[in-house]
């Protein structure tokens, strides 16, 4: 049964700023710094009002919390606007004057950039894609004022209530209370490291300066082992690379509808006996690379052991950091690791704040896929907190993109998708797919109103109700030549290819699982996403350097197939049997 009886045992109190008098008391001044809320503005503090306290054994003294707010990041703006009565409660609750009826664009800015002070996290384990990424939330005013504490009261943790599909907080004392004493909860729960805490504690308990060497050396070799581990990945034991018959036929698996639709070659068939297959072409992650090596080791697969090094985001920028040291090559936006290296990107941060440099940035999770859970934001608060819900990096936000023309629309944003083939490690074998893809923003590019996901963002094929602009390749590079008629494509692309084959050559530099596995029975096709931005060369030169977004496993080929129907015949010709003759392809490595 829910009984709503806080205020039984519970009162909430406003604390008065100290007088001046006795802030200039050193002693004073001490003590306050030690108390769980610093800082001199007026606060509010929870307090235990029943007259015989609370204790910790007794099973009465476990209380639930409302939430007062819940939303995705990317619904925040448009909930204040039309719910009503929202942004009234959430200014009050948040300290910010607002006393108009109607909402104002400022007050909205006010409460989305404060929120981050307030809200709480929690994610669905089940679902779809769209169903798991992070929801957050605001407690009601009891829950929202109950402050900070390094040796908190108190302990709080979320709970889903199935039966009526709602969310909760619990609130539970960690020991026994007096009449009198502080609610308080740890901000930082759970997290043991000094440093560490202190970083995620920076939104309410300012703390100057970091004093930490922000160089991301590459992580060590144990890291990488973690991985291997984490991804339940087993070694492949060293085979020869299988010789064929000429003129053989090989018998394909897939579980890939493109495939099955569109591979005419007349070398390849298909094949529902997994067993008898002489090439494995899975939609998902193939896990024991050993067991195929020792008893099967003619069979070919479409990946490669080891590959998440390229194609998780994390992983891209550690290995990436072989080509252009702690702080990446040119072609890799700057990257952290908020898991790992959170400090660092916080002193990185606060630098380029001190020398007045852009600090726009942008969240992803490590491996979601189409824009999911990804936020460009300036505010560090907000970088820190969405460490709290789902593993991230933050790359900093190309804020000079070579932009695009669009008749209708002006300078817009756009991205380019190649599509990559590896046919071997060792010796790297590499070739590009000789069309590309283009995606567009919707609307002109300017560096502000961050959560319109039409400016910034290019991907419009998952958006309900959201126009998709497609220009093929060879219409682009005429259009992209008279915009900007100083940089030939050829120049440009040569550019890119060189930022791939650099990138590949890092990423087999190593042997596993420090590098993808040099596996002779491996073949592979990646997507590759990239921008163009505008920076300055080694001799003082405005040049387009290419900017690798992400690399892609197993991509959507739909467009591929519906607009050049000989696509997979191509990659299975050039992957599987050498042949490249007549194929759309390209070797750069």
């Amino acid at each position: 049964m829910k009984v709503f009886d806080a205020g039984d045992y519970f009162g909430i109190m406003q604390v008065e700023e100290v007088d001046e008098e006795e802030e200039g008391d050193e002693d004073m001044e001490e003590e306050l710094k030690k108390k769980p809320n610093p800082g001199n503005e007026p606060c509010f503090k929870v307090i235990v009002t029943n007259e015989n306290g609370l204790q910790a054994s007794n099973p009465d003294s476990i209380f639930l919390i409302d939430h007062a707010w819940t939303y995705r990041v990317e619904h925040a703006r448009q909930q204040l606007l039309h719910v009503p009565g929202l942004l009234h409660r959430m200014a009050n609750l948040m300290r910010i004057d607002f006393h108009g009826e109607i909402p104002d664009e400022g007050s909205i800015e006010q409460v989305l950039q404060e929120m981050w002070k307030y809200n709480q996290t929690y994610q669905l384990s089940q679902g779809t894609a769209e169903e798991k990424v992070p929801v957050w939330y605001v407690m009601d005013e009891f829950g929202s004022r109950i402050q900070h504490s390094d040796q908190p009261s108190f302990a709080t943790a979320p709970l889903f209530y199935m039966p009526q599909q709602i969310a909760y907080t619990v609130l539970w004392p960690l020991r026994d209370l007096e009449t009198g004493e502080e609610v308080t909860r740890d901000y930082a729960y759970g997290e043991r490291d000094h440093l560490i805490r202190k970083c995620v504690l920076l939104p309410w308990v300012s703390a100057g300066v970091l004093d930490v060497n922000c160089f991301t050396p590459e992580p060590s070799d144990e890291h990488y082992q973690a991985i291997l581990a984490e991804n339940k990945e087993k070694l492949p034991i060293a085979i020869n690379p299988p010789v064929y018959d000429k003129d053989k036929v090989f018998k394909v698996f897939t579980d890939i509808q493109q495939v099955l639709n569109s591979l005419t070659h007349p070398r390849f068939v298909f094949t529902d006996n997994e067993r008898e297959a002489d090439i494995l072409y899975n939609f998902s992650h193939f896990k024991d690379y050993r067991k195929l090596s020792e008893e099967r080791p003619e069979v070919m697969l479409n990946q490669f052991p080891c590959e998440s090094l390229l194609t998780v985001k994390d992983c891209l920028a550690s290995i990436s950091r072989r080509a252009g040291g702690p702080d990446g090559p040119r072609w890799l936006p700057r990257t952290f690791n908020l898991q790992t290296e959170l400090p660092q990107f916080i002193c990185y941060f606060q630098q380029r704040e001190r020398r007045g440099e852009d600090n726009h940035w942008i969240c992803k999770p490590w491996n979601l896929a189409r824009s999911l859970d990804t936020h460009i934001t300036n505010s560090l608060n907000n970088i820190i907190r969405h460490r709290e819900s789902s593993p991230k990096v933050v790359c900093k936000y190309i804020e000079n993109p070579v932009l695009f023309h669009r008749e209708e629309v002006g300078m817009v944003k756009f991205d380019i998708r190649y599509v990559v083939l590896l046919r071997s490690i060792k010796p790297l074998k590499l070739y590009i797919y000789d069309v590309f893809w283009l995606r567009f923003s919707n609307r002109a590019f300017s560096l502000d109103d961050l959560d319109d996901y039409e400016k910034h963002f290019t991907v419009m094929n998952y958006a309900p109700g959201v126009t998709l602009k497609q220009v093929h390749c060879e219409e682009f590079i005429p259009m992209f030549e008279k915009q900007y008629p100083e940089y030939p494509w050829t120049t440009v692309q040569a550019n890119i290819f060189k930022a791939f084959a650099e990138l590949f050559e890092v990423a087999s530099a190593k042997p596993a699982p420090l590098g993808i596995c040099d596996y002779p029975s491996s073949r592979a096709i990646y997507a590759i996403d990239l921008m163009l931005k505008w920076d300055t060369s080694r001799d003082g030169k405005r040049i387009m350097q290419p900017q690798i977004l992400e690399v892609n496993f197993n991509p959507d080929c739909d467009r591929a197939c519906k607009y050049h129907p000989t696509f997979f015949n191509d990659v299975f010709s050039t992957l599987f049997l050498d042949e490249t003759k007549n194929c759309h392809v390209t070797r750069i490595v």
